[in-house]
């Protein structure tokens, strides 16, 4: 499948022209608030050129960065839990986004430190949207994991997350009904 252009993202930051892999090299081994901005740029970058798949992996970055969140960048662009959801619902059918569902059901699995807790209840949360968003995608049934309830993962949220990541991931999962992250037509 070649790569498709795809629209804006109306949830992350524009980002500057011709961004690359050093885009987040560029900040070595930290994982800050600049990191996170970068991610969220870099995802958008990839997401344009119709590479959702690898969009994805960048949001899941941004997940993982350290953030105490009252960071400006944070403040600016809060965690993109509304990105992953317009990333699930906008890709068109020839573009590949492979099985959303399945990725975040292993990587919450299989997260280790730095933040553990912290980066797999983001992991279990994103799981959240797709199963919400894209119903159709099945879970992986030879991965033997217990899956959280929504409750489960807020839970999780409200005690690892930033504050206000609560809220913020509670509204974009209410927002999964039909019409609100429409997609294409």
């Amino acid at each position: 499948m070649s790569a498709v252009p795809l629209p804006p993202c109306p949830y992350l930051p524009t980002p500057p022209a011709g961004l690359d892999h050093r885009h987040l090299s560029r900040h070595g081994e930290a994982r800050d608030a600049a990191f996170y901005l970068s991610c969220l740029e870099y995802g958008h970058a990839l997401w344009q050129r119709g590479l959702a798949a690898r969009a994805v992996l960048c949001l899941d970055r941004a997940l993982g960065a350290d953030l105490r969140g009252d960071e400006a960048e944070v403040r600016a662009w809060p965690q993109p839990y509304a990105a992953m959801a317009w990333f699930l619902v906008h890709t068109p059918p020839e573009v590949f986004i492979g099985n959303p569902r399945v990725h975040f059901q292993h990587y919450a699995d299989r997260m280790n430190e730095p933040r553990r807790a912290q980066r797999a209840a983001r992991a279990w949360a994103c799981w959240a949207l797709a199963r919400r968003l894209r119903p159709e995608w099945p879970a992986d049934p030879k991965h033997d994991v217990v899956e959280p309830t929504e409750a489960d993962i807020a839970t999780a949220l409200e005690r690892d997350g930033l504050p206000g990541e609560i809220v913020l991931w509670s509204s974009t999962l209410a927002g999964c009904a039909p019409g609100l992250f429409s997609g294409p037509a």
